[in-house]
């Protein structure tokens, strides 16, 4: 990967261009070498700091035609995803420098430290100055999408360190609300002692199922009995909840969405999205009959993206809609126009909205979460199922009515309840604009804990419409 700066002179007169190469495939010693060394000299190449795994160097140029390899810890290699040709020195990328260079923007930046997850830029682009994407440009990025996920496994997404947790679905719910807000996640696997195997999941949505069983006058699961209550219970009542309900709620499945860590990312992406569930665990058995099984991660679509991301982080050209803006695809759920009968209203509610309200809201919307909007419905907040968690702080699910706490009130309860250190990262409420790159949006959903972006207006931040990760994957995998 390479990208040009400004350009210069040598003692010679001869215009110079410092050029950037990338490495980002790792190792311990990464050398450069290439027709402007004579293929002699190799150019020490350094990690990127905060990002061990990525080496460049900036080397001057002569405008031009020149191939160059990289030397990795003792062998040549080439990046299979910049231009390279067979020659004389086997297969080598190549890099034209013309007189006048442009410079070639990065790709998949990194955001500012410190910077508002409320701020959104201040000077888009016009949509009149951004090219169209042709159809063969989205056929070709989806084809490459593909060919990436379906030759990575799971495994990858193992992080290096880290930690997960599994409950017994003999827990009481109610000690199972509080350790998943100690812990500060929001979806914990379940485990069945008696059949020594991984049996469901219990998530934020059933904490939002269970809070609102309590908050129903005559309902059948009393704050005492949820002291008692085991997870296993639950499970079953909810599953016959669902089989009798004519509601929206959808139907409990018997059977748990798992995947193996030498599934491809592909058939990981395709579970999540047919299932419609935010996590699979990656299970791992020991032994060929399935017995002795060992939960390695929790995999979900945005540790996915992230890989994507990384992946395409120096090739701007292998996947050339990254630098579209997000509304010359069919890609968002957008607020309706005045006039149009064929739209889909977007769930948004006040700060003054009850949290009975908003609960309900995202059971029938079947939504993660909803933007808060003030009179002018310009974004504030957002409230998701996660955020049900912080209720679960000094038991204070058994001393508020939902009917009479604000979701004002709520945030700021689930903001003081919320450590660094927990699901959220905190990341609370991503925006972007209209114009905004694909690449922009994508980064922001492969933030930890973040499964929708919400498209504001440039200035007034006024709602326009929604993009969620399962969008954005629809999209990708056609």
């Amino acid at each position: 990967m390479f990208g040009g700066t400004e350009s210069g002179t040598n003692k010679l007169g001869t215009v110079m261009v410092p050029t950037r190469f990338v490495w980002p495939y790792g190792g311990r010693r990464v050398l450069l070498s290439g027709s402007f060394t004579r293929w002699q000299d190799h150019i020490p190449m350094s990690p990127m700091e905060g990002c061990p795994t990525v080496f460049q160097v900036i080397y001057n140029l002569t405008p031009g035609y020149h191939q160059y390899k990289f030397f990795v810890d003792g062998e040549w290699r080439h990046d299979e995803h910049q231009p390279f040709v067979s020659g004389n020195y086997g297969v080598v990328n190549t890099i034209y420098l013309p007189r006048e260079p442009d410079t070639i923007p990065a790709v998949f930046s990194t955001e500012i430290a410190g910077r508002s997850n409320m701020d959104v830029d201040s000077d888009p682009l016009l949509p009149e100055a951004i090219s169209s994407t042709s159809q063969a440009e989205i056929e070709l990025s989806r084809t490459r999408v593909s060919v990436f996920l379906s030759s990575h496994t799971a495994y990858e997404l193992l992080p290096e360190s880290g930690k997960v947790i599994a409950l017994d679905v003999k827990l009481p719910v109610k000690q199972a609300f509080h350790i998943l807000h100690e812990q500060g996640i929001s979806v914990a696997p379940l485990w069945d002692f008696g059949k020594a195997q991984f049996v469901g999941i219990l998530s934020a949505s059933d904490f939002v199922l269970i809070l609102r069983e309590l908050g129903n006058h005559g309902s059948n699961l009393t704050e005492e009995e949820l002291e008692t209550h085991t997870i296993s219970a639950w499970k079953e009542g909810k599953a016959h909840l669902n089989r009798h309900s004519a509601g929206n709620l959808r139907s409990h499945s018997r059977h748990l969405v798992h995947a193996g860590p030498y599934d491809s990312l592909k058939d990981v992406a395709l579970k999540l999205l047919q299932n419609k569930v935010s996590t699979v665990p990656i299970i791992h058995s020991s032994s060929q009959d399935g017995s002795y099984p060992h939960l390695l991660h929790l995999a979900s679509l945005s540790g996915i993206l992230k890989c994507i991301c990384r992946h395409f982080k120096h090739s701007s050209s292998s996947l050339p809609i990254l630098q579209q803006p997000i509304s010359s695809f069919p890609l968002a759920t957008w607020v309706p126009k005045i006039g149009e009968s064929n739209g889909k209203p977007i769930a948004m509610l006040r700060p003054n909205a009850s949290l009975g309200a908003a609960l309900s809201l995202l059971v029938e919307a079947d939504v993660s979460s909803i933007p808060v909007v003030d009179e002018n419905d310009s974004l504030v907040d957002v409230y998701s199922r996660s955020d049900i968690t912080a209720l679960a702080k000094d038991r204070a699910y058994a001393q508020v009515r939902l009917d009479d706490l604000s979701i004002h009130q709520a945030l700021q309860l689930g903001q003081d309840a919320i450590s660094p250190r927990g699901f959220f990262d905190g990341q609370r409420c991503q925006m972007c604009l209209r114009s905004d790159p694909l690449q922009k949006v994508m980064e922001r959903l492969s933030i930890p804990g973040v499964r929708r972006v919400v498209i504001v207006e440039a200035g007034s931040k006024r709602v326009e419409g929604i993009i969620s990760l399962s969008d954005v994957f629809s999209f990708l995998l056609g």
